[in-house]
């Protein structure tokens, strides 16, 4: 059975891997056997997780990526992919919120979160899926939204719309591309603690949201690693289209 979660002979590619969820993904992927391409704007933040994934014995290879350009998509899959051979795991992590009440926000916040979170995802998931339809790769493209994607809340409209967005692309990519053995499945992450919204969540507006969360806790990035396994491993080789949300129970206590 643990054979079904290796990951040894595949490439993967995450996309906003310089911090945060994305680096651990990567990290976690590796820790599987996959060969790990990072892509983010910070290059040098990415040299870095590059660094410590092999000295722990993984493979890494690094590009500069700004998800909003096709030029830029397209170079860092081909510099990915001419390091460590055809790409069969996608995890399209990149992502940005501005936070402000919706009669605030701007068009241009609007331009740069659509542009990021659902214009980027597509730019990417579809790139690579070219190359695997034109290498013959059975491929697992893994969209991360947000329980944010089946739910409202306030001051983040744009964020909200765009994780919605890109759910809706999950589906559609995932019908579209089951042709080419290339399956797109998504994960839903609740509120899980980054070093980003530690300190918010010391306050006491923070406690009040966790309380809301049926298990009454914040997810750690560790109880995401299941979930990307499952879908980036033959064990959801019978899964396309789906979405896993992983929130301690938020959506059933706020729907």
């Amino acid at each position: 059975m643990a054979s079904l979660f290796d990951l040894h002979g595949k490439v993967a590619l995450v996309t906003g891997a310089s911090g945060g969820l994305g680096k651990h993904f990567a990290t976690v992927l590796a820790k599987a056997g996959a060969r790990v391409g990072l892509a983010a704007r910070r290059v040098r933040d990415l040299q870095a997780v590059a660094d410590e994934i092999r000295a722990a014995g993984g493979t890494a290879s690094v590009a500069n990526l700004d998800v909003k350009e096709r030029s830029s998509v397209e170079e860092a899959v081909r510099t990915i992919e001419g390091e460590l051979g055809p790409i069969s795991i996608l995890v399209n992590n990149s992502g940005i919120s501005i936070g402000r009440p919706l009669l605030e926000q701007t068009e241009q916040d609007w331009d740069d979160v659509l542009d990021v979170n659902l214009k980027g995802a597509f730019l990417v998931a579809t790139e690579v899926a070219r190359h695997m339809r034109n290498t013959k790769t059975p491929g697992s493209i893994i969209n991360i939204e947000s329980i944010v994607s089946f739910r409202q809340a306030g001051h983040i409209a744009p964020y909200a719309i765009s994780k919605a967005g890109l759910t809706q692309l999950t589906r559609t990519m995932a019908l579209e591309l089951a042709r080419y053995q290339i399956r797109v499945n998504g994960i839903a992450p609740g509120y899980i603690k980054t070093d980003i919204n530690r300190d918010f969540f010391a306050t006491e507006a923070g406690a009040a949201m966790i309380t809301r969360i049926p298990q009454r806790r914040l997810g750690n990035p560790e109880d995401l690693d299941g979930p990307l396994l499952l879908l980036a491993s033959d064990a959801s080789r019978f899964m396309t289209g789906s979405t896993i949300v992983v929130d301690g129970g938020h959506l059933c206590g706020n729907l």
